[in-house]
This record gives structure tokens, sequence and C-alpha cells, in this order.
């Protein structure tokens, strides 16, 4: 699908139709939305700007080039946005990373490229909307996808917060840990460093912009705040990884005193039974010279003996606060 954003009779049009391209000029085009593009409109796209679109696996590469580059004729920023599963559609509680591709011309006009609906672009489209004056170029539009994405990456950093304080309070109260909760463990682990990574890139792109020359000079005191705040996300994250691995550490240890507590309690069971093992032992070696062999009370001692060893090991354990 294509959203044509015109500046057009002092107001934001929007246009769906790549046909609208035939009689209309760069200067007339703000932003180009294109969200899980066809072959058709992204050859119109690339004809109408004379321009190439990245390909996916440029989209998803890790190097810091690929993050941020400039060349003669536009800007170009591959980023990743780290969304839950439910504002894409999957609903089921996690999170994934989502692609997205920005190509901004010399003359301000602005791509977006992206596979996954998302709520910041409908919130970015809404600010525009209602105050289009402050969006003249797609420069401007592409600081302001960057603020509203910081914004929701803020609420994934106190999301996470949340979810590792509800997970240690969990701890506290059980008696005991399972599974489930290491492998709870590990989920937030995993989300954590994936936000931690994505803020690292917001931070590489936002630096980028502050040493570039191609953007108009009114958005700079708004980049200085974002650094700031980029900042302020990494540090929280990393207080949450520590906070988990804190939490791992104590479900181990509680994990291991459980099953310290379990072989103590076989320890002392075999303990106990060892005197009555060694006296049945002993009479169940059947040597035709043993005097309690034709005892008529034989059985009755023996068993009687079993049971005098037994209770005097329990009052010994008990005695020493071993049991």
């Amino acid at each position: 699908m294509i959203t044509i954003y015109l500046k057009q009779y002092n107001q934001i049009l929007r246009c769906a139709d790549p046909a609208a391209f035939d009689n209309l000029s760069c200067n007339e085009v703000l932003w180009i939305d294109l969200f899980q593009p066809t072959v058709q409109e992204q050859k119109a796209v690339e004809a109408f700007m004379g321009i190439n679109l990245q390909t996916k696996q440029q989209v998803e590469e890790i190097e810091s080039t690929s993050k941020y580059s400039e060349s003669e004729d536009a800007v170009i920023s591959n980023a990743n946005f780290f969304v839950p599963h439910g504002e894409s559609g999957g609903g089921d509680g996690g999170f994934e990373v989502e692609p997205v591709s920005f190509i901004i011309t010399n003359a301000g006009v602005m791509v977006s490229v992206h596979e996954s609906e998302s709520r910041t672009f409908r919130e970015t489209e809404k600010r525009l909307q209602i105050n289009y004056r402050a969006y003249p170029t797609g420069f401007h539009i592409f600081i302001t996808l960057l603020e509203v994405r910081i914004d929701y990456d803020a609420d994934m950093v106190e999301l996470l917060a949340r979810q590792v304080s509800l997970l240690s309070r969990e701890m506290s109260e059980e008696s005991s840990i399972d599974t489930d909760v290491l492998r709870r463990i590990n989920s937030l682990q995993e989300s954590t460093m994936l936000l931690r990574e994505n803020i690292f890139d917001r931070q590489r792109v936002v630096s980028s912009i502050l040493r570039s020359d191609r953007f108009p000079s009114d958005i700079f005191p708004r980049l200085q705040l974002m650094i700031k705040d980029v900042n302020s996300l990494i540090n929280h994250a990393d207080f949450s990884f520590q906070r988990l691995d804190y939490i791992q550490d104590a479900a181990l240890g509680l994990i291991n005193i459980e099953q310290n507590n379990i072989v103590k309690i076989f320890s002392v069971a075999a303990v106990i039974f060892m005197p009555a093992t060694l006296i049945a032992s002993i009479y169940g070696m059947n040597f035709g010279i043993m005097p309690e062999l034709h005892w008529r009370y034989g059985y009755l001692f023996a068993i009687g003996l079993m049971i005098l060893c037994s209770g005097l090991t329990i009052w010994f354990f008990r005695y020493k606060k071993w049991l």
C-alpha cells in the first residue's frame, strides 16, 4: 500500500494512487509511505524520485554504514523498531523487531518502507495533520518519527521494568522455583538485549545527524534532547538487565538450596537405616557357627536391635539439630 502526502492548498493531502505521480513534481510531495509495497508501487516511486529503494537484505544489515549514510542525492537510514507482537497483529504478549527503511532526498522528500503496521507511523501522521506547518520538509518528518519512536522505546523499557519487578515479587512470595521462572527470566533477558541494541542504533543515527550538514538547523535543539533521552533509556535498560542477572542468580541459588535439602533428606535416611542394614546383613550370612542362628528369640532380638540402633541415630541427629 502506498500513501502520498502532498503539500497543496496550505494543507497536507493524502493520496493512495501511484498514477498520481504522472501529474506531480517533487516540490509538491512531502512524504511517501510504503507499507508492504508491491513491485509496481516500488518501481513507480523509484521512477518518480530517481532513486533506488533499499532491498530487504540491505535494511537488515547490522553495519554502522547501513544504519545511516549519505550519498550525493539522498540521506539513507535503516532502523529496527522494537514493538510488541500485539502492535503488529500477534497479540501474544511477546516482542519482535520490525526493520524500516528511510530515504530523504535533497529536495526534502522522505520515502519510508516498512512491512509491519506500527503506531509510530500513525502517531506521526496524526501530528502532521494537526500541525502541518511544523513539517515543511521530509527532514522534519523523519526527526518526528525518531522522537515518537524514542517515546515508544521508553514505554518498552518501562514495560520490561514492570515485568522484571513483577517477576521479582513472585519469586519472593513463592516457596519453590520451577523451570517456568527460568524461562521467563531468559525471555526478559533476550527482550532487554534486543531493546538495548535498538536504542543503540537510535543513538548512532541521531549522532550521525548531528554531524550532518544536510538537515535544517532548526532541528538540532531537538536532536540534543533526543540524545539525552536515548542515553537515559540505555541506562534504564542496563539496570533492568543487571536486575535480571541478580534475579537469575537468586533463582539458581534457591534451586540449589532445594536440591541440597532433598539430598540432605536422602542422606539422613541412608544414615538412619545404615545400622539396621548392617545388622540385617550380618544375620543374613547364615554361617553354621552363628550362635543366634538357632536361638528361639533370635529373630525378635535382631528386629529390636535394628529398631534400637535406628532410634538412637534419629535421636543423635535431632540432638545435633541436623534433622
